[in-house]
Parts: C-alpha cells; sequence; structure tokens
C-alpha cells in the first residue's frame, strides 16, 4: 500500500455533489479561503445543463507555484454524491484521501486499499442541529467546509472572513454559518486525527492579482472600450457576459447629474435578431456588441456576411462550448473556430482574438472595438466556457487614462467638403481600408444606406464581374493589413536550442506552460508559441519554418487551428503534429506531457546542439 500523500501548498482537492443541493457556495468559500492565506489557486467549476438534480463537480489547484492550469488527477475527493461514487473514488491518487458523509455505512468494496478513508457523520450532525430540511441541506456544507478546515489545518480567520465577506449586507446570516463551521471543525478535531499529509500553511504568493471570470472582465472591457449597445439572446455560457455589461453600464454609463442612461441593451428573440440589431447600431455610429456561442454563431451567419461585405464594425464575444448542435452547453471547448474564421456563404475572413486569461479577456474586449472601426469589419473575441465561466487568478486590469477611441477612416462634415471625391470602397491609402461617413454627417454628401449586393468603389449597384472581383480583392487586401494590427504572437524559447515547437492558444496556455516545464524536466526542450489573433502575424510562419516539426496543442477534435495554419500559410501538413483534447473538461498538464512526450520519445526530439555531431 502506498504511503499516504504528504504535501504542503501543492495538491488538487475535488467537490463532487448534486446541483441545486447549494454546495457551490461552500465550495467557492473553500476556494476564496485559500486565497486569504495567501496561498494561489485554480477553481473549476463542472455542471450540468440543467437546473438541479445532477452531478457537478468543483475542482480546487492549491500550487503555492502559481500554475493556474488544470494539473490531472485528484489528491483529495470530497464525495458528496452516490451516483457518482465509483467514478469519483476511481480518479483519486494512490495514497490519496477521500472525505464523505459517513452517517450511513458503506460496504467495503466501495473503497480502495491504497487510498485514506476518512468519514464523517455530516447528515447526522446536521440533523441534530437543524430541523428545517432546507437548512440541514445548506448548513452540511458549512459543516464539511469546517472539517476539512480542520483536516488541511487551514487559517480558520480566512474561512470566517470568506464568509463574512459573502454575507456582506446579510449579515444576521453570518453568526449561523459560523456556528455550523465551528460544528464541523469540532467533529473533526475531537474524532479524526487532524491535520492529515495535505496541508495549508500562509504564504505571500498572491501578490496583486486578482480572482476574476473572463465573462465578466471582457464585459468590463467592452465597457471602457466604447460599447454603448448591446443586443443579444440567452445561451450558455456567454448569458453572463451581456448581465455583466448590463451591471457594469448601470454604474459607469449613467449621466452623473440625470441618472440618464447612456447605453442600450436588448435582449431580443433569437440570435438572428440581436445580431442584426448589433449592425444597424454599428452602421450608424455607435459601438455595438452581441455575446453568444457556437449555435448562436450558426444562426447569425447571413448577417455576418452582411457585415464584411459591407464592411461594418461588429464585435461577437464568443464563449466556445462543446458542439455541434446543443452538444455539451455546459462543457468547454474551442471548437468554433474555423466557423468563426469564414462564417457566412461566399468567400469571407474573419479577425479573430484569442485571450488566455480574465486580463486578456478585458483587454481584447476593449481593443476589439477600435479593430473593428480601424478594420471596418465584424472582430471575433474567441472565449471558451473554461475562460468566460470558470474564476481565473490574473494579473490586474490595466487601462491608461489618456487612451482615445481609435474610430478609424471616419470623414466629419468637414472632411466630406474638403475632399475631391468621395467613393465609400476607394482605397485611397493602398491598404485595402475605404473612407466612411456615418448617417447624417452631411446633407449631400457620404454614405446614407449600405447593401450586401456587389457594387462598384463609388457604392454603385453592378453584377459586372470586374468590380466584384476587384471589391473582393480589396477585402483580401484589409485582412492582410490586419496582420500587423492586430495582437502578436508570443515567443517563449527553450533553455536548449531545440530542434521542434509547440504552438497553443486561449485557455490552453495555462496548463501548457506547467506541460513544458515538465518536458524540459525529461530533457524534451521545445520552443513554444502562443497565438493570441488571426489573421497570422507574420511570425508564426516564420516559427514555424524554422523548426523541424511543431506541435499544436488545441481543444477541439478536428485540429481547427492545425487547419487555419495549412490553409492561411501553406504549411506541409507533416510539420503540424496535432495533440487534441476534447471531453469537455479543460485541458490538463499531465494530458500535455503525456501526448507530447511519447510523440517526441518516438521522434527522439533532443536539443539542437546535442543532435548534432
Amino acid at each position: 500500500m502506498p504511503q499516504p500523500i504528504t504535501a504542503t501548498n501543492d495538491f488538487v482537492v475535488k467537490f463532487a455533489n448534486v446541483n441545486g443541493s447549494g454546495s457551490a457556495s461552500a465550495n467557492g468559500l473553500f476556494a476564496k479561503s485559500i486565497l486569504r492565506m495567501g496561498v494561489p489557486i485554480a477553481s473549476r467549476n463542472i455542471f450540468p445543463s440543467n437546473i438541479q438534480g445532477l452531478p457537478t463537480w468543483f475542482e480546487v489547484r492549491v500550487s503555492e507555484a502559481g500554475h493556474m492550469g488544470r494539473r490531472g488527477g485528484v489528491d483529495m475527493m470530497v464525495a458528496m454524491n452516490p451516483q457518482t461514487w465509483d467514478r469519483d473514488v476511481a480518479e483519486i491518487e494512490p495514497g490519496g484521501y477521500l472525505f464523505y458523509d459517513s452517517t450511513r455505512p458503506m460496504p467495503k468494496s466501495k473503497f480502495r486499499d491504497d487510498i485514506t478513508v476518512i468519514g464523517c457523520p455530516l447528515t447526522e450532525i446536521t440533523n441534530n442541529a437543524y430541523s428545517d430540511p432546507r437548512q440541514r441541506q445548506l448548513f452540511k456544507n458549512i459543516v464539511y467546509l469546517g472539517a476539512l478546515s480542520a483536516l488541511l489545518d487551514m487559517d480558520v480567520e480566512a474561512v470566517r472572513a470568506s464568509i463574512a465577506a459573502q454575507f456582506k449586507g446579510k449579515e444576521k446570516l453570518v453568526p449561523a454559518n459560523f456556528a455550523a463551521l465551528e460544528m464541523g471543525r469540532s467533529w473533526a478535531h475531537e474524532n479524526l486525527a487532524c491535520p492529515i499529509g495535505l496541508r495549508l500553511r500562509k504564504a505571500d504568493a498572491v501578490g496583486d492579482r486578482i480572482f476574476t471570470d473572463g465573462n465578466s472582465a471582457a464585459a468590463l472591457g467592452a465597457v471602457y472600450g466604447g460599447a454603448t449597445v448591446c443586443a443579444w439572446y440567452p445561451i450558455t455560457p456567454s448569458t453572463s457576459l451581456a448581465e455583466a455589461f448590463e451591471k457594469y453600464c448601470g454604474r459607469l454609463r449613467k449621466d452623473p447629474e440625470t441618472g440618464a442612461k447612456r447605453y442600450a441593451i436588448v435582449q431580443a428573440e433569437d440570435e438572428l435578431a440581436s445580431i442584426g440589431m448589433v449592425v444597424g447600431a454599428a452602421w450608424n455610429g455607435a459601438r455595438a456588441f452581441t455575446a453568444t456561442s457556437g449555435p448562436g454563431v450558426s444562426l447569425m451567419q447571413e448577417f455576418l456576411g452582411l457585415a464584411y461585405f459591407a464592411e461594418i464594425p461588429t464585435v461577437l464575444f464568443d464563449v466556445q462550448r462543446a458542439g455541434p448542435s446543443t452538444g455539451m452547453p455546459t462543457r468547454t471547448q474551442q471548437s468554433d473556430l474555423l466557423s468563426a474564421a469564414y462564417a457566412s456563404h461566399g468567400d469571407t475572413k474573419h479577425v479573430m482574438l484569442l485571450p488566455e486569461d480574465p486580463a486578456e479577456c478585458f483587454a481584447f474586449g476593449a481593443d476589439a472595438f477600435d479593430l473593428a472601426d480601424r478594420l471596418q469589419t465584424p472582430i471575433f473575441v474567441m472565449l471558451d466556457l473554461d475562460i468566460g465561466m470558470n474564476d481565473w487568478l490574473c494579473a490586474p486590469f490595466k487601462w491608461d487614462p489618456a487612451r482615445k477611441m481609435d474610430r478609424g477612416k471616419v470623414l466629419d462634415a468637414a472632411g466630406l467638403d474638403a475632399a475631391k471625391t468621395f467613393g465609400r470602397y476607394l482605397d485611397v491609402d493602398g491598404d485595402g481600408i475605404p473612407y466612411r461617413t456615418w448617417p447624417g454627417t452631411h446633407p449631400e454628401k457620404g454614405s446614407f444606406f449600405t447593401r450586401g449586393t456587389s457594387r462598384d468603389r463609388y457604392a454603385r449597384y453592378t453584377e459586372d464581374g470586374a468590380p466584384y472581383v476587384d471589391n473582393m480583392q480589396r477585402l483580401l487586401k484589409k485582412f492582410h493589413t490586419a496582420r500587423s494590427i492586430v495582437p502578436h504572437p508570443i515567443v517563449t524559447l527553450a533553455k536548449e536550442k531545440a530542434r521542434d515547437g509547440v504552438i497553443f492558444y486561449g485557455s490552453t496556455s495555462a496548463a501548457m506552460r506547467e506541460a513544458l516545464t515538465a518536458l524540459e524536466a525529461q530533457g524534451i526542450h521545445l520552443d513554444a508559441m502562443r497565438i493570441r489573433a488571426f489573421p497570422f502575424h507574420d511570425d508564426v510562419a516564420a516559427f514555424i519554418a524554422a523548426h523541424e516539426r511543431v506541435f499544436v496543442v488545441e481543444q477541439n477534435r478536428d485540429a481547427q487551428l492545425r487547419t487555419l495554419l495549412i490553409n492561411e500559410e501553406e504549411i506541409d501538413p507533416a510539420k503540424l503534429v496535432p495533440v487534441l483534447h476534447y471531453d469537455g473538461t479543460p485541458i490538463t498538464a499531465r494530458f500535455i506531457l503525456s501526448a507530447i512526450a511519447d510523440r517526441a520519445s518516438a521522434a527522439n526530439v533532443l536539443p539542437f546542439r546535442k543532435a548534432t555531431p
């Protein structure tokens, strides 16, 4: 039998609960209490798409070293759901710990010989203390929080502070929660060997970082980016982004003297209506956006084609989930890249921004509106459920108070009068981007309407082939111009000169960084590139050309980023090795390590100078 795991500030605790049981509040308190101790954590909420009754899990990665991705494996399972007992127990690492409600006896066959089993009669404790059924259920969660705080040697004052903060404005509830917390702590101290091998110790490793989710960050970025119009239709996992935008607008977009709202938020009847409203508002000069997910993007295709062809600045926040069809609405994937990049029929190419955490969700959320105005085209900000709905420890948001909105090539009345001629689709500067006007800018000059049909450079309707080809080539030139102004990729060179490299993006980044360190420890050195936008900067093709092979790590089945690289950069497919994870859970460092190490060993991937005579 393996020895019990011993670790301080470096382990994984997973909670197995039932949706609707009130456990989310207690589990969140557990995570935030550890943060209050100065110890970094990464939490992941894995939940069903129904209202209540189905299994839900909450995983907390404790990592004083600051690893923010999922590691893989569970050191302690808090098993509160009989329906998932067997699979939950199977996840525990050899030498790990199982904490469960021991009110009812369990047969020996339900346990494992290679783990430490810790039983606490939670139901009995709460039944003795409370008569109301709902109180029994809710306070049972706080009782197990108390027991865990004793077992893991948590700072009880940090837990109390988290409870007080959670019930701010509802102070009458605080003493009752303190009492339930103490019930669990007292029982554990009196009946169990406390603490166990997994322990928490105060540290100073959190620094000035903040703990927030990507949807809230992107919504705040939209406010700072000048957005005044949001039209949306509810869809998991993007709904909270629109709701956060409304909350922030209520604080930041009201006239301080009159209280008048300086924003418009419309919950449309469907996704098609919402994107139509956004396109209309943007054509009239507002900064407008919608928030959706893969099924919504599918429905928005025709209007996206209009925005692309009529050159109307439009922003879409796509919080990706597992598809196709309804798929797994509450699971994460990076599975919309191809549908977003080429959205609509005909020849289209759309700009995509690929943030890695809430800090970049905020920054890219603001930048998207400048890019949309400068390029006069739809901009996709590609979040996913892992970034969007989970809380991440990330750098504080940065904003330059002197920053001004970049509205791009917009002519006012004076500019129209000064111009010798005005053609809505003239490429005056040779970058593919024409000048535009907002409706009503001038009583006689400028653009007063738009259309999705073919036209010449002066917006005159025509179905002649030559003007159509001229227009489509200019749109392609504009897309190439975007290469230089979208966020550039970030390259991290291996300590040894490496023959091979790895490309990744978005929420994969946290697990990827940890995996690179582990690969290095095994003597496998890879240069790494994090792609942050499409179209790809010239550095991307140069990075691939500089290596014999490049692993492309992503969270979908069809290797969508790899497909884009092959299609757009004309890369030899043999050079790009797919590493794919798509079961709906966030990718883990162990998965990446195993997938790359196995292939790297088979290919004899060695540092370059060690591989040459």
